[in-house]
């Protein structure tokens, strides 16, 4: 059996609410190591790997400008709470004997590298995980967009999406056990259905640019490098079937 890996870089998207594992609010240590063990063995397979994560288990835009803010104001607010989140994250890496690099889309030298696209490439040419922090930067775009478009810079072969069940359904499975499960879709299927797996920005940069989009569960101990090998349960979403 062939188990030589799929792709060769890959940006792996992790919400913020994956990272608190069983509380409302915060981080959960013990989520962010066992993530970090899977990065670890997909790092062992050979292949190149970045991060984005979100900022939700901290602080959301969107509820912010829903409660009264300032839509930019509170997104900015949400852009810091990634950043938390990616120094989070590479304390699990480095713990784990990761080299790692935190590189942010807004500048804040005292704790991590800005973002630029040349030097993020060639420390992953040398083995070093990138997380990529401050979203795109900019108010009104999500993480998602976000990792859609550094996937599209850095010139991955896929964006993985880990979310909290094994692929893409027509409802959520944990509201409705009548869910229909999607092995693969198109990007317009994606849209057209309005499956709430991404939003519409970061399907359609990746449609643009022919990035496929793998979804699964990122709380499967090991299905990240399982997916890197063609096996477990994930839906993929690409140009055509």
């Amino acid at each position: 059996m062939d188990n030589s890996p799929n792709y060769q870089r890959v940006m792996l998207k992790v919400s913020g609410e994956a990272l608190m594992g069983s509380r409302d609010y915060g981080l959960d240590t013990g989520v962010c190591r066992r993530i970090a063990e899977d990065v670890k063995g997909v790092l062992e397979l050979g292949v190149q790997v970045c991060l984005v994560i979100g900022g939700g288990n901290i602080f959301r835009g969107i509820a912010g400008a829903a409660a009264g803010m300032d839509r930019a104001q509170a997104d900015y607010m949400g852009m810091l709470a990634t950043v938390m989140n990616a120094l989070a994250m590479q304390s699990a890496l480095e713990k784990l004997g990761l080299p790692t690099r935190v590189q942010s889309a807004i500048p804040m030298q005292s704790l991590c590298e800005p973002y630029i696209r040349r030097r993020a490439i060639r420390h992953m040419e040398k083995g070093r995980v990138v997380i990529f922090a401050g979203g795109t930067g900019n108010p009104f775009f999500t993480t998602d967009t976000a990792a859609a478009l550094r996937a599209v810079e850095m010139e991955c072969d896929a964006l993985l999406k880990g979310t909290q069940v094994d692929g893409v359904y027509s409802a959520d499975p944990r509201k409705n056990p009548k869910a229909e499960r999607y092995e693969t879709l198109t990007y317009l299927d994606m849209l057209a259905r309005d499956l709430l797996v991404m939003d519409a920005a970061a399907i359609s940069l990746a449609r643009e640019n022919r990035l496929p989009i793998i979804v699964f569960n990122i709380h499967e101990p090991g299905a990240f490098t399982a997916v890197m090998r063609g096996e477990g349960k994930f839906t993929t979403v690409i140009e055509q079937h």
